[in-house]
């Protein structure tokens, strides 16, 4: 049985004039123990699919379910297996951290969990702020707690959506060991982010979404090896050539360019030199997770591209 299972969910949202299609036939499982990434540009549809699945939002059709409970049929149980970390900011100004925890639990029938709750503070770093009223927190210890929300019920789903956008280095490390912990012990996670080096170091198998379809879906080492073998890096002050420029990523003095193999990294250097461009620091590795993203978001066509059948068994 998946952890989470979207069987052809499509979402049109309806306007006075005209409908959008959030939402386009998605469908993938996500097995138990599995550590799943969900990427996608802004407006790919990543966060009206949590909602769905979190019941937040109504598919217009198709069909979601958790465990086996579907999430409008079966609603408690399915919101039960559930811990979401949402990506806005929410809490109720008038309880302190663990006022705000013990209420939590209390949704979810939870009774008797002091310890969970000590342990959740102690490994997001939340003790000395346990007696703080929420709204004497920062941005940063809001997420903490928001983090320490959604997994009081201790649930066999993760569902982690942007949880280090805008947050600190610190954070994000004690998060990360936490989670790769609950992980290892059995709970299945789903992550959205846009660090996606976060997503190529913790992700089993990634699916990426453009414009509400699947465009790709895969296990993460074979995503990597699908795309250019070879990345030249360096830092420059010059303009390159236009035959360089058109196929490079320019960040500030950091120029990124794809190659294929030997001949063609010596056609790049030999094109920069003879355009008298100054390099520096120049490395030369293999394509990270950004690539490949920046790739697949450039050709996806909606037609998924996986060197694997979608249903993938845990490793």
């Amino acid at each position: 049985m998946p952890a989470v299972s979207f069987q052809q969910v499509v979402k049109t949202y309806v306007g006075p004039r005209d409908s959008v299609r959030a939402l386009d036939g998605v469908s993938f499982d996500i097995e138990q123990g599995e550590f799943f990434g969900l990427l996608g540009p802004n407006g790919a549809g990543k966060t009206t699919l949590i909602s769905v699945l979190a019941g937040l939002a109504r598919a217009t059709s198709g069909r979601v379910t958790v465990l086996g409970h579907d999430v409008l049929r079966d609603f408690a149980d399915a919101r039960r297996a559930l811990g979401i970390v949402p990506q806005e900011l929410v809490f109720d100004p008038f309880f302190s951290v663990r006022e705000t925890l013990r209420i939590q639990s209390g949704y979810f029938g939870v009774r008797h969990n002091d310890d969970w709750i000590d342990e959740l503070l102690v490994q997001l770093g939340l003790t000395d702020k346990a007696g703080a009223n929420m709204r004497q927190l920062s941005g940063g210890m809001k997420r903490r707690v928001l983090v320490a929300q959604a997994l009081v019920h201790r649930p066999p789903v993760i569902v982690l959506d942007e949880p280090t956008a805008g947050v600190d280095v610190e954070l994000r490390q004690t998060l990360w060991q936490f989670i790769a912990r609950l992980n290892r012990e059995g709970h299945t996670v789903l992550l959205t982010t846009h660090y996606l080096e976060e997503a190529e170091a913790l992700c089993g198998r990634i699916a990426m979404l453009k414009q509400g379809r699947v465009v790709a879906l895969d296990r993460t080492a074979n995503l990597l090896a699908g795309t250019a073998s070879t990345m030249l890096r360096f830092k420059t002050d010059d303009a390159l050539p236009s035959t360089v420029a058109a196929h490079a990523r320019v960040t500030g003095r950091i120029a990124q360019v794809s190659a294929h193999d030997a001949a063609e990294v010596e056609s790049i250097l030999a094109q920069l030199r003879a355009a008298g461009v100054r390099v520096e620091d120049l490395e030369i590795g293999r394509a990270d997770l950004e690539d490949v993203f920046l790739e697949i978001m450039a050709a996806g066509d909606g037609k998924p591209v996986s060197a694997a059948p979608v249903h993938l068994p845990v490793e």
